[in-house]
């Protein structure tokens, strides 16, 4: 790996090491790119709260933090400011409006609820494909802003239903990010643990598909920003798929400005 924009901070409350720490492991492995994506804080009503997100309070540390070591690192590697952005359609907007105050200069997408507020579904909800469906409608929904630079852990749904249920919904997911040319993440924090994702099924299915993907260290350790023995796992799994890998992505203003309609 040559880049890697997938990487937290400890402002997100699960991540441990100084950001510098990120950095100077990521040079140390030869990493010619590094962004930084931690949460992005939840600017919505009601109490929105989640323990697993920096505040926004905390947003303009993030930045100057970042910003900084882009500064002091220009002359041994590349550094981005980035965001890991969970979409939900009726607070977009007031995510828009708080974030773009900040220089802040990509989204990845990475969906992990279904509705407005944090929650784990059930066993049997997790058997059930409405939710399945509903995940992906929200994902296709969110490629279809333009805003995102990628979708990050696409697979991370964990579907517990018929296995036969579980291509239809996915097909559309990647059929749609053929489309628009938004590339996939293989997500090196699931495939270390051995998790449920990154799930072959599908990445057998964006294979079929055409689509793009990408490595993301979902670094949330220092020592976790180069993974070798992850990578070459990462890459065996996507010669068995037949999925055509990138290196570097292209950063997408998440603000969509100097577009034209």
């Amino acid at each position: 790996m040559i880049a890697n924009y997938h990487t937290h901070t400890p402002l997100c409350n699960h991540a441990e090491g100084a950001e510098r720490e990120y950095v100077e492991k990521a040079i140390e492995g030869g990493m010619k790119i590094l962004g930084f994506s931690d949460h992005t804080p939840n600017p919505y009503p009601m109490g929105f709260a989640h323990h697993d997100r920096m505040s926004l309070e905390e947003m303009d540390v993030y930045v100057k933090t970042v910003l900084d070591l882009r500064d002091e690192y220009k002359d041994e590697i590349e550094i981005h400011l980035g965001l890991e952005v969970e979409y939900y359609a009726d607070h977009f907007e007031k995510l828009l409006e708080f974030t773009k105050n900040y220089p802040v200069e990509y989204f990845l997408l990475a969906q992990h609820s279904l509705e407005d507020r944090p929650g784990d579904l059930n066993k049997e909800q997790l058997k059930d494909p409405y939710y399945l469906d509903r995940y992906c409608d929200i994902v296709i929904e969110a490629m279809h802003t333009g805003r995102f630079t990628y979708v990050a852990h696409p697979d991370v749904f964990k579907f517990l239903g018929d296995p036969a249920l579980y291509d239809a919904p996915n097909r559309r997911l990647c059929r749609c990010a053929k489309e628009l040319g938004i590339p996939l993440e293989i997500n090196f924090n699931g495939l270390r643990k051995n998790s449920y994702y990154p799930r072959e099924q599908f990445w057998r299915i964006a294979g079929e598909e055409g689509c793009t993907a990408i490595f993301g260290s979902d670094a949330h350790r220092p020592d976790l920003v180069c993974q070798p023995e992850t990578e070459k796992h990462g890459r065996e799994m996507a010669d068995r798929c037949g999925l055509r890998l990138i290196d570097t992505a292209e950063l997408k203003d998440p603000f969509l400005r100097g577009r034209t309609a």
